[in-house]
């Protein structure tokens, strides 16, 4: 029976010398050291022993169990340190290679609109005016010659918050708002946010807008486009065309669009301009007497002008952009342009 002992041993060490993997040496462990392994089988016979061999024979069952286990703990710790070495060469760090870096931010495209209008206009004079963008339906519309029933209210479809609480749609509410506390001469611009619900390569539910305001006395139609020639040609280029045509706002009269000469086909006529050679650029006019009366100005007293455009149509006709929605996509590829 010892004989037979030793040859277990024998067998289980060779087999345990050509395991390769956790689950191989496990199995083995089990085949010799199981409830039903091969070392319990031969145990369960000692009473074939004579008596005289039975504690020499129990004595060596136990060290060949202690072995066997010892050996098969010794090849589970060797097999998980080759493991955590792998690891560790399959995840080093090649501290030679160069890092990725941090990619430096941009000035939004539209943003760089704002800022290079602003500055065009303040050393005009003109300073900068901000307002809220949740805005009461009086400033938005009535004080502007807008009342309820005003057909001019279709042309802005607007954000209703409640009855008389608006999404603002353009920034003209400012103005009023100045005007209000602040007696002539009054030179402003005011920049900001505006809500209109529209969606499509050229509309989106919420734009920038720039807006201008010069009230005085004497201020005439001839001073509107002296200054507004003189901001497009320091925006656009010095060699930049542009005309005045009649229009309508409700809040001015008389009212001007102005148009620019195509600045994709230098007025050749392109799919741009709808082979016009003329883009619209922005809205203008001589301020109307009703909103002078709104605010406290007497009309016989100061004359004035506004105007207003839409930041990302300067931008897109500025950088040659045919999709305003990539303006808010956040898109590196397209942000890194500019």
């Amino acid at each position: 029976m010892i004989q037979e002992l030793e040859e277990l041993r024998k067998k289980a060490e060779s087999e345990l010398a050509t395991a390769g993997t956790e689950e191989e040496i496990l199995t083995l462990k089990t085949k010799y050291l199981g409830r039903k392994g091969l070392l319990t089988g031969i145990l369960r016979n000692i009473s074939n022993v004579t008596p005289e061999q039975r504690p020499l024979f129990g004595k060596r069952s136990n060290e060949v169990k202690e072995e066997l286990s010892a050996r098969i703990d010794a090849a589970l710790e060797v097999l998980a340190a080759k493991g955590a070495d792998d690891a560790l060469l399959r995840e080093r760090i090649d501290v030679t290679l160069p890092g990725r870096g941090v990619k430096p931010g941009r000035i939004h495209p539209v943003i760089q609109v704002s800022w290079e209008i602003c500055s065009i206009f303040s050393a005009l004079g003109f300073s900068i005016a901000e307002g809220p963008e949740v805005e009461e339906d009086y400033y938005n519309f009535e004080a502007l010659n807008i009342p309820k029933d005003h057909p001019a209210r279709d042309m802005q479809d607007t954000f209703y918050v409640e009855d008389n609480i608006v999404l603002r749609t353009h920034t003209s509410p400012v103005q009023v708002r100045v005007m209000e506390k602040q007696r002539p001469p009054v030179r402003i611009i005011s920049p900001g946010r505006v809500y209109r619900p529209d969606s499509d390569v050229s509309h989106t539910p919420m734009f920038h807008q720039i807006e201008g305001l010069l009230v005085d006395r004497g201020v005439t139609f001839g001073d509107l486009k002296g200054v507004l020639t003189s901001f497009l040609k320091q925006f656009f280029g010095e060699e930049t065309t542009l005309r005045f045509r009649p229009s309508f706002f409700p809040f001015t009269e008389p009212s001007a669009e102005v148009d620019i000469q195509c600045v994709m086909c230098k007025g050749a006529g392109c799919r741009v301009c709808g082979q016009s050679g003329w883009l619209e650029i922005l809205g203008s006019g001589m301020v109307d007497p009703a909103v002078f009366k709104n605010v406290g100005y007497d009309p016989d007293e100061f004359t004035g002008f506004a105007f207003g455009l839409g930041l990302e149509r300067i931008a897109m006709l500025k950088y040659g952009i045919t999709d305003i929605r990539l303006f808010f996509e956040n898109d590196w590829r397209f942000l890194d342009q500019f």
